[in-house]
């Protein structure tokens, strides 16, 4: 259940309500909208009656029952405001949102090394890209797979931020690793494969670190939003879905399938910021730059890309990475696509002559 104040409500008459409040068995939050301030109830709110609520000041403007199982994540919730993440990196803060520019995140599968991992930041950086990713811990589906080094690979996350003043995006996938990731990581990164990790996901939440939640390989939407739930009801609003393909019967062609229908779906239901991740969706390099287009047409917020200095040679996910080359021209396309969308910036998502300075420094 939600109550929405009227505009201009003064601050105390505010407090008073939510001291009424008080008396219901519900936990009390307070979500400060742009125009609104709303009062959510969440828990067994079905013994409150929406017209007692309603009598308690005439500075409610409506109490609404929200009707979605995923209470806090709903954009009832919200009142049909959408919400907003700010990131803090060392280059200013970046904010994902629905009313925001676009924002692109890349970077390689796994850190293999030092040399390559800061070689990659420093092309990301120059294009405009505001985020590094990096796997430290990979889960893969064999045991004998390239794991990731682990926490040797986070200092050298670390080292690129350094380097580059870049974000780092970067997986976490068990709790015993939660602190030593969120130490480096500005955005937490919770993988597809534990999407329903119910330990993993209160325990992120806790951290207060924003949280990037991937969709599940066979998630429907309603339990990837539940998901999210429980980030949110660990205290912690500031998550990102990351739709990144859907298992199918065709493995012949592509990876997953890209669910580009989700982003229009989610509009209508969350007010939660969106990433396409169209890497592991098809899982071919030169199907990335054709999707990544048709995700900025369908509305994302965000974009997760791969990029690898040398695809052939990577220890994962190789053939879906672009070489710097290739990512330089697709973000110079998705410039002009962004601002046609509206979700362009001047300074974004431009090859500059950093950026061929930076090439031809790493031998591109």
């Amino acid at each position: 259940m939600i109550v929405v104040i009227k505009s201009q409500t003064p601050a105390s008459e505010i407090e008073r309500i939510i001291q009424e409040l008080s008396q219901y068995s519900a936990t009390i939050e307070k979500v400060i909208g742009k125009d609104k301030v709303v009062i959510g109830l969440v828990g067994d709110t079905s013994v409150i009656s929406p017209e007692h609520v309603q009598q308690i000041s005439p500075f409610i403007e409506q109490v609404v029952r929200v009707k979605q199982p995923f209470k806090r994540v709903s954009l009832e919730y919200r009142y049909g405001e959408p919400s907003e993440v700010v990131v803090p990196t060392p280059n200013g803060p970046v904010t994902f949102g629905q009313n925001h520019p676009l924002i692109v995140v890349a970077g390689p599968c796994s850190v293999e090394n030092e040399e390559m991992i800061v070689e990659t930041a420093q092309v990301v950086k120059a294009t405009g890209a505001q985020f590094l990713r990096g796997g430290a811990y990979k889960p893969r589906s064999s045991p004998y797979a390239f794991q990731g080094h682990g926490e040797s690979a986070l200092s050298l996350l670390a080292t690129a931020r350094e380097v580059t003043g870049l974000g780092i995006i970067t997986e976490v996938m068990d709790t015993a690793d939660l602190d030593k990731v969120a130490e480096v990581a500005d955005v937490v990164q919770i993988g597809a494969r534990n999407m329903q990790n119910f330990s993993l996901l209160k325990k992120a939440g806790a951290t207060g670190k924003p949280i990037l939640l991937k969709r599940g390989l066979s998630a429907t939407i309603e339990e990837w939003l539940m998901a999210a739930e429980y980030i949110l009801a660990a205290g912690n609003p500031n998550v990102i879905l990351c739709e990144r393909g859907i298992r199918s019967f065709d493995k012949q062609y592509t990876r997953n399938v890209l669910d580009l229908s989700v982003v229009p779906v989610l509009r209508g239901l969350t007010h939660l910021p969106i990433m396409i991740d169209p890497s592991h969706a098809t899982g071919y390099s030169k199907f990335v730059p054709t999707m990544a287009k048709a995700a900025i047409a369908a509305g994302t917020d965000s974009l997760m890309i791969e990029v690898h200095p040398n695809p052939s040679k990577a220890l994962s996910d190789g053939p879906q990475s672009l070489t710097p080359p290739d990512f330089v021209e697709l973000m110079q396309e998705l410039a002009s696509l962004a601002q046609f969308f509206g979700r362009g910036t001047k300074s974004a998502f431009t090859t500059t002559p950093f950026a061929t300075k930076t090439l031809s420094t790493v031998g591109v």
